[in-house]
């Protein structure tokens, strides 16, 4: 089970590249891919708990790369020449604690590794996804429990204090 404080790193285009719904996304607009995955990472993350960072890979763009929040999703773009996987690897041995959980989503077999030296615990594209599903599905089933219309204090109440309180209602002492 996965704690509040625990964190996870997202490799963002390893994502969008093996998960079947952004894959299709980016082939008419990445944009579209990466907005798509900060919202799924966003319902996770307000259902785990866990601090999120998707990491996305800008090493073939010019700049000095970016950091900001969506959906209360951490999202970096790496530097200029800096990949996703070594932005990652930096932020897992900056992030790691004894106190918590590092997770580094990324079914890349090397930066899998590499994340696990540095402390951190894998997890890759499909397992993510998987996740993902069973969380959306539990959140589901919150949203659809009846809700009771019903005062329930009311009903706990004895006739003598219900009383008191109406006659308050209505400004009778």
């Amino acid at each position: 089970m996965r704690r509040r404080e625990d964190a996870l790193l997202v490799d963002g285009y390893n994502m969008i590249g093996a998960w079947p719904e952004l894959a299709r996304l980016k082939e008419k607009s990445l944009e579209e891919a990466r907005d798509r995955l900060l919202e799924m990472l966003a319902d996770y993350q307000g259902f785990s708990g866990m601090q999120i960072v998707v990491v996305f890979d800008a090493h073939q763009v010019p700049g000095v790369g970016s950091s900001f929040k969506q959906y209360r999703v951490s999202v970096v773009f790496t530097k200029e020449k800096e990949t996703a996987d070594a932005c990652i690897e930096r932020l897992a041995s900056e992030m790691a604690m004894r106190s918590r959980n590092l997770y580094v989503a990324t079914s890349d077999q090397v930066e899998q590794r590499v994340a696990f030296g540095k402390g951190a615990l894998r997890i890759s594209a499909r397992e993510l996804l998987i996740d993902i599903g069973q969380n959306r599905k539990e959140i589901e089933k919150v949203l659809e429990r009846p809700k009771n219309k019903r005062n329930e204090l009311d009903n706990n109440l004895s006739l003598d204090v219900r009383m008191k309180l109406e006659r308050w209602r209505r400004g009778q002492n």
